[in-house]
């Protein structure tokens, strides 16, 4: 994945879903595919759906190859290639597609690879789509000539440190390697992992690139999916303009399916540095994608370990107590399949223990099976999936061409429904008996360092190779190097950029308000795109009401109140909840306690009723209560091992100081979380939970005059009492900056977090201070950290800085993991920045992000979960119900000297604190240079 953001992997299960009808006791749903596909003479095979809802197109460019068409000795390559298109192009220039999105509005160019494909993908406003069909032509077709040797070489350090941050530097961040090493035999397509070994990106050569361009990055390899607001006849003009002239490349043979057989079970183990807990996972070779039998063992991994009746949430989480969670899945790939299940165990948990407790489990499924209602209720939430992926045109767009790929049609679509929609209990029991029972696995025990004696009985040692630090070891390279070459011929000028479409209108949503007697603010916007409702029961409070020496009362109370009510056990609760296709939760944040869910729109009003017991009638089940603090204890013991979770947690107490309530977690303590009682959370429910304080958002197919009547109950019976929230100590600014770090020894990266407390959200500064740091750390790749760490350097994966806020506290941070031998030097880098940010800003600098920020407004409300944002915004901050047109017209007005201003005023490097968590061994003294003073090393 090339985003620095924390961007989540999309789900590639969208549909289009037209219309639905309810029969007796199960739920038959026709489903209809709206696209048109053609095929260009090169063999470019494109797909185009209309969805004019919002005024925003999202183009996707998927190429069939993935890790499964490497070779051994070259893993991660293709991975490796995913990041070289993006840098530059022979009629895009240096820079590439990056530049491009932050002038158009784009929502970033963003890849992934997997084992099977490859996709490159942005959402843009319609008016840039032909811009994004001559850019995704210009790197499909006029790329290759633009990779040099510097280019290479700074694109393996990137590459590198995302392997540093997604498996070296994380707990069982190796458990995946171990598995498939094991699972799939020598040679076998699957057996290495899709970033690859840190030796063989090092070994890449520039050859090797240009030849995995020619074999795969051809147009009969390649599909390109456009969805959105399009004029389809313009649209296929211009795919044919930019696209038809590139070659065909050699025929392409599709590849077999690689089944495994496992001929033993294996047992393997290892100590891991990050881990504090054991954790045991077990793999069985599965099925390809959209295999017949993938249908069933969705649903029965989901039967045995989601919620709980599930028999090994029963046994494990319930009555043994070893854990507070089982995860169960599937990984369907093109060739091969594999179904996983991985049991974190509590602290110092013996794993025979555990792999004992799911034989019991999987014993009590042999006797009991699924029954038709249970298999109803999971179908149920699955129908309400397929109704949420529809939210976005990107979502839409990558489906048409998973199907295009995988199953050879587009239209699939309405057979894979038809056989989810018909699986029975006995086809779960088969899968169960043909798959699982009695079949070898792969088993890995991870645990912590010292504690061999949890490993399950008869494991061996795994094999893997841990990276040490070297300073210095890394190539040098210099990335500004111009490429000089001799552009491919074409039948007209390229380097011509196209002009903009018409200016899409900004459409912001109707939002109607209303103050109930209790005095809850309710919040709606009605939208009838698909026959969803997403809502949220906001509380002002959490961590903010809390007793110093009680820290974590918000947060367990919020997971109590979904763990049954006054007159459902936790487990009627659930069954009530997913028979409605509905989804019910409950966290606590920092300022607030929230009760939010998705549901069809028909089940509203059965969805709220249950929002209704929940808030009213609690069940306060003390067991319940007891589960829920071991996996508090649990998962604070897990983030004692990852550098990042440290560095969120020393960075609150270095920001806010040991009076102020913000700097601790809301998790609380291990200690803190054991003294914690029953009547704890009953006084905090009691005495702080007041409508007085509550707002109600909600977005979907659903009227005003339905959504205030299903909050009739909750309005009259509610209590109403007057609630206070503490006015907080104010943290002060550093006087001058400091060196804080915390040591992990043998952390392959230091976690980087500097920044100091800053603008309230409300504050009339603080919008305008978000659009000043765009182009310093807040644009992605538009922003100078990015372009000079990661892009000039090498340094890192991905950089950002960001104010951010609440009506209580707001704070300015920038974050990172970067190599651990250029510690010093990115520290230093980041330094010079800053330093110089307000010198050098200029006209340059402001015309791009004012592009950014006032073309990505056609991008702002397209998604359900966008709507609520807005509403959340409004709500909180007291925001007009235009407030995006008036930023609109704040941007737009803005001077370089208004931004320079602000960053006089808001960027202080000499103010700062300079927290990082790494090796101390190797990286400590060396900081002492930046001249800050000795670094004050946090832990001993």
């Amino acid at each position: 994945m090339k985003s620095i953001k924390g961007l989540l992997l999309f789900v590639l299960t969208a549909v289009i879903v037209l219309a639905c009808q309810e029969k007796e006791k199960t739920q038959s749903t026709e489903f209809k595919v709206d696209f048109e596909k053609f095929t260009l003479d090169n063999g470019l095979q494109v797909i185009l759906h209309v969805d004019d809802s919002d005024p925003v197109v999202a183009v996707a460019l998927t190429a069939h190859v993935g890790s499964a068409r490497e070779k051994e000795g070259r893993t991660g390559f293709a991975h490796l290639f995913e990041h070289l298109l993006f840098l530059e192009s022979e009629n895009l220039g240096k820079g590439g597609l990056d530049k491009m999105s932050a002038r158009i509005g784009g929502s970033g160019a963003n890849g992934s690879t997997s084992r099977d494909r490859t996709n490159y993908f942005q959402t843009v406003p319609k008016d840039a789509l032909e811009k994004m069909i001559w850019a995704e032509a210009d790197k499909l077709g006029f790329f290759i000539n633009t990779v040099t040797e510097p280019v290479l070489a700074k694109e393996k350090q990137v590459v590198k440190n995302e392997k540093r941050q997604s498996t070296d530097n994380r707990p069982y961040g190796h458990s995946s390697y171990v598995t498939n090493t094991n699972l799939y035999p020598e040679g076998h397509p699957y057996s290495w992992e899709v970033i690859g070994s840190l030796e063989d990106l090092q070994n890449a050569t520039l050859e090797d690139v240009k030849e995995f361009y020619r074999r795969w990055y051809v147009p009969n390899n390649v599909t390109l999916t456009i969805a959105g607001d399009i004029d389809v006849k313009q649209t296929k003009e211009w795919v044919k303009k930019y696209f038809d002239e590139i070659p065909r490349g050699e025929d392409i043979d599709e590849i077999e399916k690689q089944p495994v057989i496992l001929k033993s079970s294996k047992r393997l183990f290892y100590e891991d540095n990050f881990a504090r807990l054991p954790r045991l996972s077990m793999t069985w070779p599965g099925v390809p994608q959209y295999h017949k039998d993938s249908y069933a063992l969705s649903v029965l991994t989901e039967y045995l370990s989601n919620g709980k009746k599930a028999p090994l949430n029963q046994i494990l989480v319930d009555q043994e107590k070893l854990t507070d969670n089982v995860r169960f899945s599937q990984y369907n790939s093109e060739i091969a399949g594999q179904i996983s299940l991985s049991v974190t165990a509590f602290n110092q948990i013996d794993l025979n223990v555990v792999a004992d407790a799911i034989n019991d489990g999987f014993k009590d499924f042999e006797l009991n099976g699924i029954s038709e209602s249970d298999l109803n209720r999971i179908k149920a939430g699955q129908e309400t999936d397929f109704y949420n992926s529809l939210s976005s045109v990107l979502g839409k767009g990558f489906q048409l061409a998973q199907y295009e790929i995988f199953a050879g049609d587009p239209g699939f679509i309405n057979q894979d429904v038809k056989n989810i929609l018909a699986v029975t209990p006995e086809d779960v029991m088969a899968v169960y008996n043909k798959y699982i029972k009695d079949k070898n696995y792969i088993a890995t025990s991870f645990v912590p360092k010292g504690q061999v004696d949890l490993v399950l009985d008869n494991s061996t040692l795994a094999n893997v190779v841990e990276e040490k630090i070297v300073q210095g070891a890394e190539e040098t390279f210099d990335a500004s190097i111009e490429a000089t070459y001799e552009k491919t011929p074409s039948s007209f000028d390229r380097s011509i950029e196209p002009p903009f479409g018409e200016n899409p209108e900004l459409n912001i949503p109707e939002v109607w308000k209303e103050k109930l007697d209790s005095g809850i603010n309710v919040y709606g916007i009605e939208n009838t795109e698909v026959p969803l409702v997403q809502f949220e029961m906001q509380i002002e409070g959490g961590l903010l009401l809390e007793n110093k020496n009680k820290i974590g009362v918000s947060n367990l109370l919020a997971n109590l109140m979904t763990k049954g009510t006054k007159n459902k056990s936790t487990e009627e609760l659930e069954n009530a909840i997913q028979s409605l296709g509905a989804s019910i939760y409950a966290y606590a944040t920092d300022s607030n306690i929230t009760i939010s869910g998705t549901t069809l729109s028909k089940h509203f009003d059965a969805t709220m009723d249950l929002v209704n017991e929940i808030l009213l009638e609690p069940r306060w089940d003390e067991n319940e209560l007891e589960l829920l603090k071991a996996s508090t204890i649990s998962t604070i013991k897990r983030q004692k091992g990852s550098p990042n979770s440290i560095s969120a947690n020393e960075y609150a107490k270095l920001l806010y100081g040991e009076n102020n309530i913000l700097s601790n977690s809301n998790n609380g303590t291990e200690e803190s979380v054991a003294s914690i009682t029953m009547i704890d959370l009953k006084e905090f429910y009691n005495k702080n939970l007041t409508p007085q304080l509550a707002s109600y958002h909600v977005v979907g197919a659903i009227s005003k005059s339905e959504v205030l009547a299903s909050l009739d109950q909750i309005n009259n019976q509610w209590e109403s009492k007057e609630v206070t929230i503490p006015e907080l100590p104010l943290p002060l600014k550093p006087a001058s900056s400091k060196i804080y770090f915390y040591d992990i020894p043998g952390a392959k990266q230091s976690v980087i977090r500097f920044g100091y407390p800053a603008l309230k959200a409300t504050e009339v500064d603080y919008y305008p201070a978000t659009v000043m740091n765009y182009r310093l750390g807040g644009g992605g790749f538009a922003s100078q950290l990015t372009q000079q760490l990661r892009e000039g350097k090498g340094y890192t994966y991905g950089i950002r800085s960001r104010f951010s806020g609440s009506n209580y506290n707001g704070e300015f941070a920038i974050s990172s993991g970067v190599r651990s031998n250029v510690t010093f030097e990115s520290t230093s880098l980041v330094k010079d920045i800053l330093e110089n940010y307000g010198s050098g800003y200029n006209e340059e600098d402001l015309e791009v992000t004012k592009g950014y920020t006032i073309k990505s407004n056609a991008r702002a409300f397209e998604t359900l979960n966008a709507k609520l944002n807005m509403l959340t915004n409004i709500s909180n901050y007291g925001l007009d119900d235009d407030y995006a047109k008036q930023r609109e017209e704040l941007v737009k007005n803005m001077t370089v000297n208004d931004v320079k201003a602000l960053i006089e005023k808001y960027i202080k490097p000499n103010q700062m604190i300079y927290l990082l968590v790494g090796d101390a061994e190797t990286q400590l003294d060396r900081l002492e240079a930046l001249g800050f003073g000795k670094p004050i090393l946090l832990n001993k």
